[in-house]
């Protein structure tokens, strides 16, 4: 048996330098509709985001993983203590109160705290690991967990952020599923999510006042604009209308770099950011985005070979969790762009223009590499993954 110190993921690597040469082409041409002096704006900010995201993503990968262990619930009563600053000491934009301003720097707390999240549930969970829970004694540690999440998850919602409560929702998820927790837990918790969703549809046509005041009004709208985007076309539904039009349009090859007339005329807003995919849909047609989309496939499933092929079970954890972070926004961002999902601020993953997101998934994919960096090797096994 052997640590593997100079083993490196080399396909994850590359998919990552791929995913960054499509976050530069698709944060330049998605831009051109912002007025700027210089042109290369956002994509110099874009680069200048990804090198210090790989400098940390280096340093964390070079960092021990299994020493994060202590200083996951420091870092997660951190966390909880930055969301409660946002709330007092916040800075207001675009209708929510989400970043805390350093001068130079918006921070946001809450991609911060997705990481966090991952780390103190991972330890909590890995007491319990190897070993399949009885329905009863799955009751006090779903309790726990639910209980750490319903926390970050009720500050980042009252910001409001329903995307980023969405995601801490969406990790806890992915590892109650992966640990040794009763089925019938999951079902019960699945069971109570679609009792939920009933709820709010029977108060929304009975008892709207109380509807009110649990759903925002801006986030009715994106759901009237979601279910009926030809009816709200010109208010709710008009960025979705548009990022269908764009991306119907591009048809198979796309209508060619800097090209795309419903993002290069400004009629998608935020087309750098949420609104991405609608650029790779227009501008690259069906044969990027399906390049784009087994990128994301790709990083995914190398994720899962470096979490099953871990001999830690905090490793492991520590994997799962980032899958989950991952493959919900991008399951996400690319749903509420071609309508099957509401739209929502969420990011696409390594491509949309942005800072704190960014760093946040550098931070994630660091960790991975640091569990795959120190994952024992045996001399005899009965099985190995390729």
């Amino acid at each position: 048996m052997k640590r593997n110190e100079n083993q490196l993921d080399y396909i994850l690597l590359v998919t990552l330098f791929c995913l960054f040469i499509y976050s530069l082409f698709a944060v330049y041409s998605g831009s051109g509709q912002y007025e700027t002096h210089d042109p290369y704006y956002f994509v110099k900010r874009q680069i200048i985001w990804y090198v210090i995201g790989v400098a940390i993503m280096v340093g964390v990968a070079l960092f021990d993983f299994e020493l994060l262990e202590r200083w996951a619930a420091p870092l997660y009563s951190v966390g909880i203590g930055l969301l409660i600053l946002v709330h007092f000491f916040g800075t207001f934009k675009n209708g929510a109160t989400r970043w805390i301003s350093l001068g130079f720097f918006e921070l946001q707390p809450s991609e911060f705290m997705k990481v966090f999240l991952i780390l103190y549930l991972a330890v909590v969970l890995k007491r319990f690991a190897n070993r399949a829970l009885s329905f009863k004694n799955s009751i006090p540690i779903t309790i726990k967990v639910l209980l750490l999440t319903i926390v970050p998850f009720y500050l980042i919602l009252v910001q409001p952020d329903l995307g980023s409560a969405l995601v801490i929702a969406a990790i806890t998820f992915s590892l109650i599923l992966a640990s040794g927790i009763s089925y019938k837990i999951v079902f019960i918790l699945v069971s109570c999510f679609i009792a939920l969703i009933r709820l709010l549809v029977h108060l929304h046509n009975n008892s709207y006042d109380i509807f009110s005041k649990i759903i925002k009004p801006h986030q009715l709208e994106r759901i009237y604009g979601w279910l009926s985007p030809d009816e709200y076309a010109s208010s709710y539904g008009y960025q979705l209308k548009q990022a269908i039009l764009g991306i119907g349009s591009g048809q198979m090859y796309g209508s060619g770099f800097n090209q795309g007339s419903q993002v290069q005329s400004g009629r998608i807003p935020e087309a750098h950011t949420d609104f991405i995919f609608s650029v790779i849909g227009e501008e690259f047609g069906f044969i990027g985005a399906t390049i784009l989309i087994s990128l994301y496939f790709i990083l995914l499933y190398r994720i899962m070979i470096i979490a099953f092929s871990s001999n830690n079970v905090f490793g492991y954890f520590i994997c799962t969790g980032v899958i989950g972070l991952l493959s919900f926004q991008v399951f996400q961002n690319i749903s509420m762009t071609i309508g099957l999902m509401p739209v929502t601020g969420i990011a696409l993953p390594l491509l949309s223009y942005g800072g704190s997101a960014l760093i946040t998934n550098m931070i994630a994919l660091g960790l991975v590499f640091s569990v795959n960096k120190r994952s024992k090797k045996y001399m005899f096994s009965k099985s190995e993954i390729l």
